[in-house]
């Protein structure tokens, strides 16, 4: 009976997706599409439309490079726009990208972009004018439109003759960006961020090679912005979602879930009363009559603001939980992918691991907007070139790699002494076991919002001081701000609660309870609720990171390390030199570079 329903519906919801996308591919801007030049295939994705700028790299169907442009312009989210790049294409992730496949721009035969401009100015026009010039307003909106629209000829600019160009709808490529990816034939997809062109949630599943839309959640309902509004409405800034996510285990939910539940409703999706939010403008009149006064910076966080922002996660969890009931009652697949923004909430995936209906998660490690140049990229290889889906996303190290004469000149420009150790795993975690702060650089550098074993900064799980040490003197961030375990994957079902099956343990997504026999082991890992955000490690996943903390188990008797990312109210470290400049600035002990070992005090 199962089967047949789930028959009936994915062959209802197929005969409308190629009615769906068919619309969608007949918008293409001809004047760019020319037949493709070789019989290989190189496709550069890209994403700048709003934030975490970046570009990656398909060749053949393989992910051969991909990376943030924050990393490398050392810019908060890659967001700033210059006079000489108004449209913050991510030019030095476009050109690490093509270094790294061995190949000159002429040779890239299509570029896809993760959005979809025509279709967002025809969705804005909604009656609403607001903010002169700003978001939403009709000028705002005409100046956006005009800044992407001249993206495919700065791209034949650079590529010095025509190249295949497509617009890629926003939540398509963060569908893509995870299901293709995935080690799934088919599965269940749902992404959630602030906004698309207009979509805001996009529910569906993936077979083979084509995604398929069960439906969409359409602008002012955001599960997105409402984290933005309500991290601005607690006196952080609109990328600090993470902070509140943090800030939620020391609160009470139950105190203000029913004010939320007065603008929010939950239910085969859910609806937002923008009446009370106001997304569009700078008004928190509505919130302040149901939660108090809105909090500035650097007012003191109190009992209040705590128990918002759990009220806003057991918001999420709930509206989560739904989607994904609502999603398997469609399809009845057992399996699924998540994206956007809001799919990097380890609290909430740790709970739909444990309470959702699904027996299998992939999430990959930029699930935010960062992911969706590789979800463009694999939408026109897989979707629109029919090209065969080999490649799993099995690590995040698809980032830059450096050479050891690059470590050894930017440790000799800094004038620090340093020594090469051929065993640097046992000495890294020697280091580590004796309290030191270890900063660790390694191969190629992650993607994603979370650093995972090639750029991290280590210290031992023992020491309860430890959280305090790095919050106050080398991360320089909020008190409550918890840090994460590395921790051996065989040892895990050992130390937590859950040994999530997931591939995406391996990026530091879930959360779990620690046992209560292991708590006052690790107590600098461990959340004031009892739970840790979980990075597995395996030696094929990570050979050196792997064995460094197999020698701290050796020493210890621990088989986990604290891993938090190696920066300082920075993008994460991407060279050599940023690893040099980041560690000389700061109160880390020892700074490891590939083999070369490095301290302050020589």
């Amino acid at each position: 009976m199962e089967m047949n329903k789930k028959s009936s519906n994915i062959n209802t919801i197929n005969r409308i997706n190629q009615i769906y996308y068919q619309k969608r591919r007949d918008k293409l801007p001809k004047k760019v599409v020319i037949q493709m030049k070789r019989t290989s295939a190189h496709i550069l994705g890209i994403n700048s439309a709003y934030h975490e700028s970046s570009a990656c790299l398909v060749s053949n169907g393989k992910l051969v490079a991909a990376a943030e442009e924050e990393r490398f312009n050392r810019v908060k989210h890659a967001k700033k726009a210059r006079v000489d790049n108004p449209d913050r294409l991510p030019l030095e992730a476009i050109n690490f990208c093509l270094r790294e496949a061995n190949i000159e721009f002429c040779e890239v035969d299509c570029v896809a972009y993760s959005f979809n401009p025509p279709e967002r100015l025809k969705n804005v026009q909604t009656g609403e004018d607001v903010s002169e010039g700003g978001w939403g307003s009709s000028k705002g909106e005409e100046t956006f439109y005009n800044l992407l629209m001249n993206i495919p000829e700065r791209v034949r600019e650079m590529a010095g003759e025509p190249v295949q160009f497509y617009w890629i709808d926003h939540h398509l490529a963060h569908a893509a960006s995870a299901f293709f990816v995935s080690p799934f034939e088919s599965s269940a997809v749902l992404s959630v961020d602030g906004i698309g062109e207009f979509t805001t949630t996009w529910l569906g599943f993936g077979e083979g090679n084509n995604l398929n839309v069960v439906k969409e959640i359409h602008y002012p309902n955001s599960l997105g912005f409402l984290w933005e509004r309500i991290t601005k409405f607690l006196g952080f800034t609109e990328y600090d979602a993470a902070k509140i996510m943090g800030l939620s285990a020391y609160g009470d939910p139950e105190k203000y879930y029913d004010a939320f539940l007065q603008f929010v409703t939950i239910g085969s999706g859910f609806t937002i009363d923008n009446d009370v939010t106001k997304f569009r403008i700078e008004d928190y009149s509505g919130l302040e009559a149901l939660f108090g006064k809105k909090r500035e910076k650097g007012e003191p966080i109190t009992q209040r603001h705590k128990d918002i922002a759990a009220a806003l996660q057991k918001v999420n969890e709930d509206i989560i939980l739904d989607l994904a009931e609502y999603l398997y009652e469609e399809t009845t697949l057992e399996n699924i992918c998540i994206a956007g923004g809001v799919g990097l909430n380890c609290v909430t995936n740790g709970i739909l691991e444990e309470k959702g209906p699904f027996k299998r998660i992939y999430i990959q490690p930029a699930a935010n907007d960062g992911g969706t140049a590789i979800g463009a990229a694999y939408y026109v290889w897989c979707s629109l070139l029919h090209g065969e889906r080999e490649y799993v996303m099995e690590n995040p190290f698809v980032g830059p790699e450096y050479s050891d004469g690059e470590m050894v000149e930017a440790l000799e420009k800094a004038g620090l002494p340093y020594t090469r150790v051929e065993n640097i795993e046992e000495v890294t975690a020697s280091l580590v076991a004796e309290g030191n702060v270890v900063a660790w650089f390694q191969g190629r550098m992650e993607i994603g919002p979370r650093a995972l074993g090639n750029r991290s900064i280590l210290a031992d799980p023992r020491n309860p001081r430890m959280k305090d040490i790095l919050n106050e003197k080398i991360k320089y961030r909020e008190w409550f701000r918890p840090f994460a375990p590395s921790v051996l994957e065989e040892r895990t079902k050992d130390w937590f609660e859950r040994n999530c099956n997931s591939l995406s343990a391996r990026f530091m997504l879930f959360a779990f309870k620690t046992k209560d026999s292991k708590k006052k082991l690790i107590p600098s890992v461990i959340h004031v609720d009892g739970t840790s955000r979980v990075q597995t490690v395996s030696e094929n996943f990570n050979p050196r990171y792997y064995w460094m903390i197999r020698a701290f188990e050796d020493l210890t008797g621990v088989p986990l390390v604290l891993n938090t990312s190696f920066n300082s109210r920075e993008p994460i470290v991407c060279s050599p030199e940023d690893a040099v400049r980041t560690f000389v600035k700061n109160k880390m002990d020892y700074l490891v570079l590939g083999n070369f070992l490095a301290s302050r005090n020589g």
